[in-house]
């Protein structure tokens, strides 16, 4: 199987990090390069390229990471470059909006110290262009999230229908993603859906 992906792609210039993933089938989600290098970014403008002319060589959640964001290119925010579809951290200048008279950071979910649900991201609902707070989780705090555990993220994926989630004014496509953000998980990220 390898071996035909890679004849598959003959003729056309890989960068070394690409072919390793594909050699190795190391998903793209679990990329060898640093999260936030030039070449963690590189890679994925790379990988979206091959998939645009034709090449479906990639799992279902890099395709979906492919087609779905724009992790890999850049914006312009208050004339600074910041990644796009990327968890931001204190060193890039974080998107902030106004929700009831306060600042808020945007996409940016964190955990809720008062009643309700146990998480909580303010987002901007694309049809009215007005920021919004989504709740998400466990509303009792009984439940806890095995998100280090593949077995627990894939039988929560599927028993949520995560690949098909694609609205996030939707407190079920932060839930599938939650593993997603480093800040609710003592500084570590997990690749694929919750």
């Amino acid at each position: 199987m390898v071996q035909q992906l890679l004849l598959e792609l003959q003729g056309i210039n890989l960068s070394e990090g690409l072919y390793h993933h594909l050699e190795t089938k190391t998903p793209l989600h679990e990329t060898i390069y640093r999260p936030g290098s030039n070449s963690f970014y590189s890679l994925f403008r790379e990988s979206r390229k091959l998939l645009q002319e034709g090449h479906s060589i990639f799992d279902e959640i890099d395709t979906e990471i492919l087609t779905e964001t724009d992790l890999g290119e850049f914006g312009e925010y208050n004339g600074i470059q910041v990644p796009l579809d990327y968890p931001l951290t204190e060193e890039y200048l974080l998107l902030e909006a106004e929700y009831k008279g306060k600042s808020v950071e945007l996409n940016k979910p964190k955990r809720n110290s008062g009643s309700g649900k146990k998480y909580f991201v303010f987002t901007k609902n694309p049809k009215t262009g007005k920021v919004i707070k989504v709740t998400f989780g466990d509303a009792k705090g009984g439940l806890s999230a095995k998100v280090s555990d593949p077995k627990a993220r894939k039988a929560f994926s599927d028993r949520m229908n995560c690949p098909a989630k694609k609205d996030k004014t939707k407190p079920g496509w932060w839930a599938c993603r939650a593993n997603r953000y480093q800040g609710l998980w003592n500084g570590r990220s997990y690749p694929g859906f919750w």
